[in-house]
């Protein structure tokens, strides 16, 4: 396996939460979860794959949490763990709570469509992924279906490609290769149109065969690619096994598993 590795998909609760909502989601889900949802829990599977870093991915499902989750996700980076930071649609102050998250020193932020009930190209949203590319903050979409997901997909590849084209100077990164179920939408309105776009593998293994992955990762690039596994939704042992193999050369593998993520990280205006 693949050693060293940067994963750029994580989640982790606090110690009193992770319990009940890793739980309710398995339920909801059908997924035996990896990892019992704890940081503590997330740095041994880190150790387990030996793996070099983890992004932790918070998600603010209502606006009264968004503050309470950036100072958690502040406290506990160190030792190799990273987080980004959450914003609610919603929320009359995200603007505000952006410049608090860069001054926390978070990384970027995460959206989560079925949680948060929006659209990405929504006209409200555009102000918030122009300042969040002014802080240097990067833009994380979960992509596709979910199991939460009812009816219409709201993050599907044309919203992310309306997002991306719309603005061009904020980088932005969506999940699970760009969409879980629409690979081939991804392929014609995604894949290596849009130079500040970048996928991750976040449970491709459930949702991709080999050659549906390389088909993608050929027209996006390697250069553009992050590896992500979803933990404690996956292993990270089996996204890591695909790309493992990918025919492709070791100088994208290395990209891939760890290159990419390290550059985006050092662009971070700190």
């Amino acid at each position: 396996m693949i050693k060293g590795a940067f994963d750029f998909h994580t989640h982790a609760f606090t110690d009193t939460l992770a319990e009940r909502a890793v739980g309710e989601l398995a339920a909801t889900s059908g997924i035996t979860p990896s990892t019992d949802g704890t940081v503590s829990g997330l740095r041994k599977m880190m150790a387990d794959r030996e793996l070099s870093g983890a992004m932790i991915l918070p998600i603010a499902t209502k606006p009264s949490q968004q503050k309470t989750i950036n100072n958690w996700a502040a406290e506990i980076m160190g030792g190799g763990i990273y987080c980004c930071g959450t914003v609610h649609p919603d929320a009359e102050d995200k603007l505000e709570e952006l410049e608090r998250i860069s001054s926390l020193g978070l990384c970027g932020i995460k959206f989560h469509s079925e949680y948060q009930f929006f659209r990405p190209d929504e006209e409200r949203m555009i102000p918030v992924y122009r300042k969040a590319g002014e802080l240097g903050l990067f833009v994380v979409f979960h992509a596709g279906w979910d199991p939460y997901s009812s009816g219409e997909v709201l993050a599907d590849p044309r919203s992310l490609a309306n997002v991306a084209e719309r603005c061009p100077d904020t980088v932005f990164v969506a999940a699970h290769m760009g969409g879980i179920h629409m690979a081939e939408r991804v392929g014609t309105e995604l894949a290596g149109r849009f130079g500040n776009l970048y996928f991750d593998t976040a449970v491709i293994a459930d949702y991709l065969s080999d050659e549906q992955f390389l088909c993608l990762l050929e027209k996006q690039g390697a250069e553009r690619i992050l590896f992500g596994s979803d933990i404690p939704w996956d292993d990270p042992a089996r996204e890591l096994a695909m790309i493992e193999r990918a025919p492709i050369s070791d100088t994208d593998r290395e990209l891939i598993t760890n290159g990419n993520a390290r550059r985006l990280l050092s662009r971070l205006r700190r």
